[in-house]
């Protein structure tokens, strides 16, 4: 018995074939991995985690590590790797632990072209100065090679609603992060919805199916630079209706995977169990297939970095200028808030881990890209970016137990935040040797090109 072709045609039984096309990802997934098709069996997914207010780069060394200052007489000169097996991990990152041999702590990076006082603000994810929408960021750059349902998915926490100031498709085109758990449910799971939630989508369907038969209608009765102007219409609202269509073919899917969020989605949820919620609605939006590029983030830029009264950390700008609460230093404060980061994101990995795909597991296809908006620090230089990576995107990265160290700012041999940009693009299929702007700090540098230490 030949078992490929059985389970081929058993795929094509359930409704694989001619309607292939508004089938969920995840059936698409199995009908690959039926036909022996690797790649298209096990599609890549990249999430980026992106904190406010710094990322102490101490709380990325492991036991038995020591790093000089960079402000020392003899600060690190020299690439240096450590393998991460037997030893323990920052108390900051500990959550991290059962994910210890897919882990790669990453110190040295700048990207000193983002500075601007509390936060880098889209530079984070751009490598470009604040203040303007000079290209798309990394997320929506990765997002161009791993197409989905929603090409790209941004949630987030902040205490002012939702934020622009992260994530960019391209110039001049920064994208909203939903701070609302509520709203960013209703946008991914609408289709599966109950009561006024699904009126309210079917509605949109109904008006999409109306909409397109006039405008299609009218096409006809125009020429030239109208005709041209309609056309650009037309696709990008078939583009919206093939969506539509989609979310409703995979019904079932999402259904399966839509997350029970409770009490999570009440406005005045705390920081924590808002966060809680985004991660769960961007983990099913992942398994159900949705989207494979996630974009989570905690805090709102420049000065707004959240609140978290439940951790006894009323105002983080206190902190970050050194003060203590309730007896706890300001050390201890950012310990707390980075292990609820953590947490979360040992829980998104875990619930990865947990699905099949392909020969292994969506994790397997996945890494987890982990930075603050402002490199080290309260009141960051830019000459430090502390960046955690989760997973091995399917073999393309060597994230595999490691902690590596590039050459300090101005030293022969330094990296910077872009160069790990580029390796990313590289994994995905997307090559460039350039990201962002240059800094022009390291004019005499070498700016281009991925990190070979990184890729497999």
């Amino acid at each position: 018995m030949n078992l490929h072709a059985t389970r081929r045609e058993m795929l094509k039984g359930v409704g694989l074939g001619a309607g292939a096309t508004v089938l969920g990802p995840i059936v698409g997934s199995l009908a690959a991995h039926a036909a022996g098709d690797a790649k298209a069996a096990n599609p890549l997914r990249v999430v980026f985690v992106v904190q406010s207010n710094g990322m102490n780069p101490n709380h990325l060394l492991p036991s038995g590590v020591e790093r000089k200052s960079a402000n020392s007489d003899s600060p690190t000169r020299t690439l240096t790797e450590h393998a991460l097996e037997g030893k323990t991990l920052h108390k900051a990152l500990d959550p991290l632990a059962p994910f210890q041999k897919r882990l790669t702590l990453v110190q040295g990076l700048s990207n000193k072209i983002a500075l601007s006082d509390h936060s880098g603000e889209l530079g984070a994810l751009g490598c470009y100065p604040k203040g303007k929408v000079h290209a798309a960021t990394v997320d929506h750059a990765v997002a161009e090679a791993l197409p989905g349902v929603f090409p790209h998915v941004g949630v987030g926490y902040s205490d002012r609603g939702n934020v622009y100031c992260y994530s960019a498709s391209g110039p001049g085109r920064a994208v909203p992060i939903v701070c609302s758990p509520a709203d960013a449910f209703k946008t991914l799971f609408g289709s599966v919805a109950q009561g006024t939630d699904r009126a309210a989508f079917d509605h949109r369907t109904n008006l999409l199916d109306f909409l397109a038969d006039d405008v299609k209608r009218s096409r006809a009765a125009l020429a030239g630079e109208e005709r041209e102007k309609l056309d650009g219409y037309v696709e990008a609202f078939d583009a919206l209706h093939a969506r539509q269509a989609k979310l409703v073919a995979m019904a079932d899917e999402i259904r399966k995977n839509t997350p029970k969020l409770n009490e999570k989605l009440a406005k005045e949820a705390t920081a924590s169990l808002t966060l809680e919620a985004q991660f769960e609605i961007a983990g099913a939006a992942l398994v159900a297939g949705l989207t494979r590029v996630v974009t989570i983030t905690s805090g709102g830029g420049g000065q707004a970095f959240g609140k978290y009264p439940e951790l006894g950390v009323p105002d983080l700008h206190h902190i970050g200028h050194g003060g203590s609460y309730d007896g706890k230093t300001a050390e201890e404060c950012f310990v707390a808030i980075r292990r609820t980061h953590t947490t979360l994101i040992a829980g998104l990995a875990k619930k990865l881990e947990s699905i099949k795909e392909g020969n292994g597991t969506m994790l397997d296809n996945t890494v987890i890209v982990y930075l603050s908006d402002s490199g080290d620090s309260h009141h960051p230089t830019g000459k430090q970016w502390p960046v955690v990576l989760l997973g091995n995107l399917g073999g393309k990265l060597k994230t595999n137990g490691r902690y590596v160290d590039y050459p300090f700012y101005g030293h022969k041999g330094h990296r910077t935040l872009a160069n790990l940009y580029c390796t990313l693009l590289h994994a995905v299929g997307k090559p460039r040797d350039k990201f962002g702007i240059p800094d022009v700090g390291l004019k005499d540098f070498d700016q281009a090109g991925p990190l070979g230490e990184l890729l497999a």
